[in-house]
């Protein structure tokens, strides 16, 4: 029966869970409201938001295992439960007026449920689509970009209308029911399926699908080289985004004197181009591979962060700031593809779970960083070149990543050699 299931299908029940909790993103919306009717300050109500995104990136690597061992079905409604749960039980906070159970509701709760259920389908959408891999997974992780989108004005209309409370009941109830009819239909595909288009390709030699490097455990995985290179490629990568994206506003209108209300339309255009740049790098590295795409992305921040400190026009600074954006995205849709290509599809949820760390300690090193120097500096300069620095180091990293599959490339060739010598 799996192998009836239509992998188009399946990648649009991993959309829809990605939409719901990708709808995480717009908490901005309710900083305010919040903090106005309950008298909470906009840190206290913040401090929701920093758990959840902190729990994020940790829950999806405690769970990877969790989602190997009972798969993306059972995954996904623990996802859908603990999410609708967080974000219903956050209306009950406001209701009670209690602060404490807001923090565990909004963000212990929900960020649980966003840890789990971002990797959730992942790992099963690498498997269906083995000749499309960037393709797949840029679809669905550009669900999750695109979820605060839809959330924000969704929100805003129904707090005017009904009250924040009820607002995160029925945005709770949403969230379950999307989540869960995902869950419903995603299953992985038996083992060792093709599409036919692909077997039809592989036995008339009119095209060459490269195998993937080796199939190894999560902990296999973990010892090797290539793991930790990977492992700092995205920490870099993911710093850099999250911390353009925490002051782009307050940037532009100090470096290049952006209005505030352009400023504002920039923060918006940015949505886009972190939406479009997972898909948009995820289905170029299906024909130019993934390494190659990861130095692509440190070569153009490399000029960027070069670029941002000595540039007057406001266009061009802004393009620059959406050029960054782009790899920041394009970073997490290409990571479970290139997790498949280096480990196999083995125990690729629970190393993907493992590699999503630096999804939370981007979130907290790119605000700090930033913070702290333009705290000490009283500029923006700086920070351009400590990130240009990283962006470099990142560059060499990627090399290194290149000449290591390389080197792992030719040492299996010889040992198969040598077993079929012998």
């Amino acid at each position: 029966m799996q192998a009836m299931k239509n992998r188009w299908l399946i990648a649009l029940s991993a959309i829809s869970i990605h939409l719901s909790i990708g709808g995480a993103y717009a908490y901005s919306v309710y900083t305010t409201p919040v903090s106005e009717q309950m008298g909470w300050t906009p840190t206290q109500v913040t401090i929701a938001f920093t758990i959840m995104m902190a729990l994020a990136g940790s829950s999806a690597a405690l769970f990877g295992k969790f989602v190997e061992k009972n798969g993306p079905r059972k995954s996904a409604i623990l996802a859908g439960v603990l999410f609708g749960l967080g974000q219903a039980g956050s209306g009950v906070a406001i209701a009670i007026d209690s602060l404490p159970f807001f923090l565990l509701s909004y963000g212990l709760a929900s960020g649980l449920g966003l840890g789990i259920g971002y990797i959730s389908p992942v790992s099963t959408l690498v498997k269906w689509f083995p000749d499309r891999r960037g393709l797949a997974t840029g679809l669905a992780v550009l669900g999750f970009g695109t979820g605060a989108l839809i959330t924000a004005p969704v929100a805003a209309n129904l707090m005017t209308a009904i009250g924040i409370s009820n607002t995160f009941y029925v945005l709770g109830a949403a969230y379950f029911i999307f989540i869960t009819l995902g869950a419903s239909y995603i299953a992985p595909p038996p083992e060792g399926w093709m599409p036919a288009s692909m077997k039809r390709n592989m036995a008339s030699g009119n095209k060459v699908y490269k195998k993937d490097l080796q199939q190894l455990t999560s902990k296999e995985a973990v010892r090797t080289k290539r793991f930790w290179l990977l492992w700092t490629m995205m920490l870099i990568n993911t710093t850099a985004g999250i911390m353009m994206i925490s002051v782009a506003s307050p940037m532009a209108q100090e470096v290049v004197g952006l209005s505030a209300g352009a400023a504002a339309t920039m923060v918006g255009i940015m949505g886009v181009f972190n939406g479009g740049g997972r898909l948009g790098w995820a289905t170029a590295s299906d024909y130019i591979g993934r390494p190659n795409v990861f130095m692509i992305f440190f070569l153009i921040q490399s000029v960027a962060f070069f670029m941002l400190p000595i540039t007057t026009n406001i266009f061009l600074f802004q393009f620059l700031i959406l050029l960054v954006v782009t790899c920041y995205g394009g970073g997490f849709s290409n990571l479970p593809a290139f997790i498949g290509d280096l480990f196999g599809t083995k125990q690729l949820g629970a190393i993907h779970g493992y590699l999503l760390t630096t999804w939370s300690l981007g979130g907290v090193f790119g605000p700090m960083m930033v913070s702290q120097i333009r705290a000490r500096t009283d500029s923006y300069t700086a920070v351009f070149y400590v990130f240009l620095a990283l962006i470099f180091l990142a560059l060499v990293v990627s090399i290194l990543m290149k000449l290591d599959i390389k080197k792992t490339e030719k040492d299996l060739k010889q040992q198969q050699e040598e077993a079929v010598n012998y």
